[in-house]
C-alpha cells in the first residue's frame, strides 16, 4: 500500500515534524487540528466555541484538499483541557457533521498545543 502527503495553505501549517494529512489505501487521516488561523497562524480568540469553529474549519480544509468533506468522516477524536466545557463544544461540533455522525472518543488532557482548548484529529473514507 503507498502512502502520500496531503496538504494545503487553508489550513495552519504542521508546527512539527508531521502531515496536516496523509492518504493511506481508501483512508485519510487528518492530524490533529487546533484553533490557529491559517493566515496569522495565533490562535483564535474566544473561548471553546469559537476554537471549536476553527478546528472544525481547519479539519474541512485539509479534508477539502484530499478531495473530501466533512460526510466522508468516519472516527474523530477529540482532546479538551477542560471537559466541563463539553456541552460548549459539542454544540458547534454536532453542526459539522451530517448524519450519521462520525464514532468519536473524547479525552481530557492536561494541555494542548499553542495554549488551545481544543484540538480534533480525524479519519475519513475517500475510497468510494
Amino acid at each position: 500500500m503507498s502512502k502520500s502527503q496531503i496538504s494545503t495553505a487553508e489550513a495552519p501549517a504542521a508546527i512539527g515534524p508531521y502531515s496536516q494529512a496523509i492518504r493511506a489505501g481508501g483512508f485519510v487521516y487528518v492530524s490533529g487540528q487546533v484553533p490557529l488561523d491559517p493566515k496569522s497562524g495565533a490562535v483564535v480568540a474566544g473561548g471553546v466555541k469559537e476554537q471549536t469553529r476553527r478546528v472544525l474549519d481547519n479539519l474541512a480544509a485539509v479534508l477539502a484538499a484530499a478531495g473530501l468533506s466533512m460526510a466522508d468522516v468516519v472516527k474523530t477524536s477529540v482532546f479538551m483541557t477542560d471537559l466541563s466545557r463539553f456541552a460548549e463544544m459539542n454544540e458547534v461540533y454536532a453542526s459539522a457533521f451530517p448524519a450519521p455522525a462520525p464514532a468519536r472518543a473524547t479525552v481530557q488532557v492536561s494541555a494542548l498545543p499553542k495554549g488551545a482548548l481544543v484540538e480534533i484529529e480525524a479519519v475519513a473514507w475517500g475510497g468510494g
